[in-house]
């Protein structure tokens, strides 16, 4: 199995194991939450063991072994991305659909790009690999249907800032959203125009993200326009601009205005 391939299997099968959990665990909230994101990191930990034993792991919810920092491959995993959305239900009482999982490979080939990623919106029955494959604009994931004004997604708990200028800037409206995978794929699925987000964020939270956006031909980078850069000894990665080409311009004039965050504002 290739690796793009193998992402995406992993990512489905490991939110399909999530809503198992979510189903008939009898947990919720905090509880369920940490259910989900360790029975989810032991499985995908055990299969990448299986099919990939040489390359290395970097999860958010495992010991950070720093030999990855010469292996030629990382994988990049999120085991749920928007645990507190994992454990919440809506206003409806059901369960929240704007959670992720994230798997991504990282090559330190060429000076290191993203090579294969893949990210599962499970409560949607859903997973988009990076491949040119187009994404029809659908809904699913917003609250509410969409209008004609652009859309900027951002954090819920974390809104940059410029969130409303960036808005202004494309003559859009701000839309509040879950986990970064969500906010990402609902510019991928054209339910939103760009997510921009200041408020701190981890390797984890945007690898598998940018390489499905990159592949579906969006621009991705820091707010300050600079490059992403993975399997660093500082997995701290704060910004992230996930955009729309021709609204590139217009975004990155704002938030490159920003001071960038470093792992010192934590």
């Amino acid at each position: 199995m290739d690796d793009r391939s193998l992402a995406g299997e992993l990512a489905t099968a490991a939110g399909e194991l999530l809503l198992d959990i979510r189903a008939n665990s009898g947990l919720t909230g905090r509880a369920l939450g940490d259910e989900g994101d360790r029975r989810s990191n032991d499985f995908l930990l055990a299969r990448l063991a299986t099919d990939r034993p040489d390359d290395a792991v970097l999860s958010e919810e495992s010991t950070d072994d720093k030999a990855r920092l010469i292996s030629p491959r990382v994988w990049i995993v999120d085991p749920v991305d928007g645990t507190r959305e994992y454990g919440a239900v809506d206003e409806s009482g059901e369960g929240r659909r704007d959670w992720a999982v994230h798997v991504a490979l990282w090559s330190s080939t060429g000076g290191g790009t993203l090579i294969a990623g893949a990210v599962a919106l499970p409560a949607l029955g859903i997973t988009y690999v990076d491949d040119e494959t187009p994404v029809a604009p659908t809904e699913g994931l917003a609250d509410v249907p969409r209008g004609d004004a652009p859309r900027v997604v951002v954090s819920g708990s974390r809104p940059p800032a410029f969130s409303q200028a960036v808005a202004d800037a494309i003559g859009g409206e701000v839309v509040q959203m879950g986990s970064a995978g969500a906010k990402a794929m609902a510019v991928v699925r054209g339910e939103a125009d760009a997510y921009v987000h200041a408020g701190g964020q981890y390797e984890w939270d945007s690898a598998a993200p940018v390489a499905v956006a990159q592949a579906k031909g969006l621009w991705c980078s820091r707010i300050d326009g600079s490059p992403l850069v993975y399997n660093q000894d500082d997995t701290y990665l704060p910004d992230l601009v996930i955009c729309r080409p021709e609204l590139r311009d217009a975004i990155i004039a704002v938030t490159s205005s920003e001071p960038t965050p470093t792992s010192e504002s934590r």
